[in-house]
């Protein structure tokens, strides 16, 4: 017979703690641009991923970048602070994967 409270209620925890987890990385990567540091990939080396770039439109964006990190309002203490939260952002997201492991494992918790 299967326990339906149960089941909800891992139901729910699967669906808030992902959700989380989507959050926190998404509000590091918002706050790594905030500081200025575009997270871009080289074409070169991912030719199997959806989108690849030419060369000729990377310096573009590159460009367009730079010039947007010029723009940027925020001092460079301010900045760095966003660098650091975007990098706490991104650790806290894999201490809950991590934690996650560790509740499917069984063998971990002995």
């Amino acid at each position: 017979m299967i326990d339906w409270a149960a089941f909800l209620v891992v139901a729910a925890a699967s669906l808030v703690s992902s959700a989380i987890v989507v959050s926190l990385y998404s509000l590091g990567l918002r706050m790594l641009t905030t500081a200025g540091r575009i997270p871009t990939v080289e074409p070169a080396e991912f030719t199997g991923a959806i989108t690849v770039l030419s060369p000729a439109r990377a310096a573009k964006d590159a460009k367009r970048a730079k010039k947007a990190r010029k723009a940027n309002p925020l001092t460079d203490g301010q900045k760095r602070l966003a660098q650091y939260a975007g990098y706490l952002c991104f650790a806290v997201c894999g201490l809950i994967v991590l934690y996650g492991v560790y509740l499917i494992v069984p063998a971990l918790h002995k």
